[in-house]
């Protein structure tokens, strides 16, 4: 095998050395890797002697600085003088910041320059105009582009596959060119391997070579090959919702992530990561794609699932998964809360430590001052601040009693030091009630949080009266009190939902009503809802529609993840009709093992021969189960054979055997998979919802599986045998 590969490599440097296009393309990439150097080194030299000079004029500035406040005109000189040297240190920041991020660049370009070269004409007999793009985009002294960036205007028609004439937007502007060639490369550093001109994704060398490089423990970003149908979903428009629609192993995640780098390219300066919220479907996923945008010179936004957002929002001890939730009970909400008014039985006391601060009957009383304000969130706020006042006032109250000042006394030294910054020991009455206030801020912030939270209302109660329902369902809870409250975050730009298909129609009202001001991306298949109680599609716009206004769709039809054999099978699960619109584009590899055993015994050596037989393997295997119980089955019947078992708090390895559920699996992928159960009682053949576990199931593994079952196979699969 070694000599055939030394043989190959011989074989392809003879090419290449015969090839005039790469001779040409590989002094390309010395003479821009040269530059990159420099300029990496330069940059680095330039911000280590303008560090130095900064410390150096700062220290100078403040000797001659005067600090004199003695009259105002002395006083007005010393403020002058301050601003000045602010102003110079926030000028040096602003140029530390400049070629820090063309610093960045440079480094990430030094491990590959460039992925792929267009040359367009600009006019009609114009000279052909070389663009070079990457991960970042770069500029020499000269101001002229070595390198631009995957997600500028032009490099658009790269994704575009399109040769001759076409076009891209760059500034509200179509810009008309004419694709001469679209050119990609397999680089590293400042080596060429090869490169291929390809205009149509099917015959994308790049893309296959990707495909078959061996997965590994992270997500990795799919810059290089994003295809056509990734793209114009990855640079769509800004609408208040955009549905997206893929079959197992489109690339839904990536072109995801793709489309966040996109969004911070963009709206470069003025999104904040804080802005950007990632709804993963389950902390294992989560970590598997933590590296993606990081690898893409981007902060990842935040990323949580719908039960830390929810548990963030509920009263202590209520659980967000807890029960049902009937969309029509939350419509009920919003024409409920059109016709509220609040009476005294809806506040309760903010009390503390024994303590009450504030009485309800004095909240009810507040609700009053504000006869023409109708109930709901505008009347919430005002109150909300008179509330702040109230609390305030009475912590001075109490600053100032006796009771009060004993309990100062009986603090520890390191509490009063801690508290006061110096042992208590005021010099006078307006000290030691300053003190005081200060003890008491701290002990009660409790309140201050219960006063932000709102937590003086009695949501349940009111709940109950408008509704006729005790015991609200956690999503109605939210529901009302964003409806009554605001609650919510108004600074949320866009909110992203990876398998979308796995919430309840309740959970994403919930999300729609408190992202209220963010752009939605959802992205998931319907074939690979698990779980009988999730929205389908057609709730999903439904619920868009209500809250959003409108919303878009797309769709993603080509599977890049498995081989064409896999694909096959899960997509055999399909409708006729939807079958036939799939393709795939993996090279045809090892055909699905289906080992149907007789026995209990031939049962159990078949299962312990396919996961020592995995062992063996490279990459990494997975045995997935639906459920937890079944987890517990195998470990049983395995004892020391069972593989490790993956849970919520885990990372995937990077090789191995592995054993999780299938929620857990979800999002993820496996060179080979092990089902070992794939018989009519976990999978039965009038149930669709266990059609779509097996679909989905199937579709983790990327180049081999292997399907058991303890007697006969489901009907499910009867196509395949």
């Amino acid at each position: 095998m070694a000599d055939n590969t030394q043989a190959q490599t011989n074989e392809t440097a003879a090419e290449a050395a015969n090839d005039p296009v790469f001779q040409q393309e590989q002094a390309h990439l010395l003479d821009t890797y040269a530059k990159l150097k420099a300029m990496a080194k330069t940059l680095a030299e330039k911000m280590e002697r303008r560090r130095w000079q900064a410390a150096q004029d700062k220290d100078d500035m403040q000797e001659e600085v005067k600090h004199n406040f003695a009259s105002d005109g002395e006083a007005q000189e010393t403020y002058v003088d301050y601003a000045v040297l602010n102003n110079l240190i926030r000028d040096y920041n602003l140029e530390q910041d400049a070629d820090s991020e063309r610093l960045a660049a440079a480094a990430k370009l030094l491990e590959q320059p460039y992925f792929a070269k267009i040359s367009l004409e600009m006019r009609p007999g114009a000279p052909a105009k070389d663009i070079y793009i990457g991960l970042a985009g770069v500029a020499d002294d000269n101001y002229r582009r070595m390198v631009v960036d995957w997600r500028s205007p032009v490099a658009e028609v790269y994704y575009n596959q399109e040769n001759g004439a076409t076009s891209y937007v760059a500034n509200g502007r179509t810009i008309n060119v004419n694709l001469l060639t679209r050119r990609q490369f397999d680089l590293e550093r400042d080596q060429l391997h090869a490169y291929f001109d390809s205009d149509v994704a099917i015959e994308d060398s790049l893309l296959l070579q990707s495909l078959s490089a061996q997965r590994s423990e992270h997500m990795k970003a799919i810059t290089a090959t994003i295809q056509k149908e990734q793209n114009l979903i990855i640079r769509h428009k800004d609408v208040p919702a955009l549905l997206v629609a893929g079959i197992a192993g489109s690339g839904k995640t990536s072109v995801l992530l793709q489309r966040i780098a996109y969004l911070f390219y963009r709206n470069r300066g003025d999104l904040d990561p804080r802005q950007v919220f990632l709804i993963s479907p389950n902390p294992v996923f989560a970590k598997y794609i933590e590296n993606v945008l990081p690898d893409l010179g981007e902060r990842n936004p935040e990323t949580i699932t719908y039960r830390e957002f929810a548990a963030r929002l509920l009263p202590a001890g209520r659980n967000p998964k807890a029960e049902a939730c009937p969309l029509e009970l939350l419509w009920r909400i919003d024409d409920a809360v059109e016709h509220l008014t609040f009476e005294p039985n809806d506040f309760r006391d903010i009390t503390f430590y024994g303590t009450r601060l504030v009485a309800g009957a004095a909240i009810m009383q507040l609700m009053q001052k504000y006869p023409n304000v109708p109930a709901g969130p505008h009347l919430v706020t005002l109150v909300r601040e008179e509330l702040f006042r109230r609390l305030d006032a009475r912590l001075k109250q109490m600053a100032a009693t006796e009771a009060v000042q004993d309990e100062l006394l009986c603090l520890s030294l390191d509490e009063q030091v801690r508290l006061f910054n110096a042992p208590f020991d005021p010099q006078t009455e307006q000290e030691a009630r300053d003190c005081a206030l200060t003890y008491l801020q701290e002990r009660f912030s409790g309140a201050v949080l219960a006063i932000e939270r709102d937590e003086w209302l009695r949501l349940d109660r009111i709940g109950m009266r408008l509704l006729g329902v005790e015991n609200l369902p956690a999503s109605a809870w939210l529901y009302l009190n964003m409806a009554v409250t605001g609650m919510g975050n108004p600074d949320a730009r866009y909110v992203m939902i990876d398998e979308v298909q796995d919430y309840t129609p309740d959970q994403l009202a919930v999300m729609a009503r408190f992202f209220r001001r963010a752009h939605f991306m959802l992205l998931g298949d319907p074939h690979q809802a698990i779980r009988p109680e999730t929205a389908s599609y057609e709730q999903i716009r439904a619920v868009f529609r209500r809250l959003r206004g409108s919303i878009e769709e797309c769709q993603l039809l080509t599977s890049y993840r498995s081989t064409p054999e896999i694909t096959a099978l899960f997509a055999g699960l399909l409708p006729e009709n939807e079958r036939m619109s799939i393709s795939a584009v993996q090279r045809a590899d090892t055909p699905p093992a289906l080992i149907a055993c007789p026995t209990q015994d031939d049962y159990e050596r078949e299962l312990r021969a396919a996961i020592v037989s995995a062992r063996e393997n490279d990459g990494l295997t997975a045995v997935v189960v639906p459920w937890k119980h079944e987890l517990k089955k195998l470990a049983r019947l395995l004892g020391d054979d069972m593989p490790r078992i993956i849970d919520e708090g885990q990372r995937l390895p990077a090789s191995g055997v592995l054993a999780l559920t299938l929620p857990l699996a979800k999002g993820l992928e496996f060179d080979h998979v092990i089902v070992p159960d794939a018989g009519p009682g976990l999978f039965p053949a009038d149930d669709h919802v266990a059609q779509n576990r097996l679909y989905t199931t199937i579709s983790r593994a990327t180049r081999t599986i292997t399907l058991l079952a303890n007697g006969s196979f489901t009907p499910l699969l009867d196509f395949a045998n």
